[in-house]
């Protein structure tokens, strides 16, 4: 028993070491951003608790960012817009998130494929003030993907 348990972990660390030799080898990051990519919606509307979001990829590749109060219909005008997203995978399990920032705060919305529960929302909205320091989060399910 406990042989087979040293085996496994023997081989769980070779794995790894292998793993992460191989993200160091070039066009590895291409490869992963082109998996990720296939699964990317060009515009999602999500809602949270308090908002409404809406998120499109821009004819620059970038991405748009518009907000409204989760009471407030999409077809009135955002109270928040944020131009120059960004797209950044995170690993190799399908994850990622889209970046904004607007005047010194990190909006972060994530794509949650990997969870450990069937209850997760497919989304979570992460917003961190110019101090560092979480300021909200707040799970999201899609409204139109």
């Amino acid at each position: 028993m406990i042989k087979s348990i040293v085996w496994g972990a023997l081989c769980m660390i070779n794995i790894s070491i292998l793993s992460a030799k191989d993200l160091q080898q070039p066009g590895i990051s291409q490869n992963v951003m082109k998996q990720v990519s296939q699964k990317i919606p060009k515009s999602v509307i999500l809602k949270t608790k308090k908002f409404k979001i809406k998120i499109d990829q821009q004819p620059d590749g970038k991405y748009l960012y518009q907000s409204w109060p989760a009471n407030r219909k999409i077809s009135s005008k955002p109270s928040m817009i944020i131009s120059g997203g960004e797209l950044i995978p995170d690993g190799t399990g399908g994850n990622y998130y889209f970046e904004f920032e607007n005047k010194g705060y990190i909006y972060q919305v994530w794509r949650n494929y990997l969870t450990d529960s069937v209850n997760k929302a497919p989304y979570t909205l992460n917003v961190v003030n110019p101090d560092g320091k979480t300021v909200l989060k707040e799970d999201a399910i899609v409204v139109k993907n």
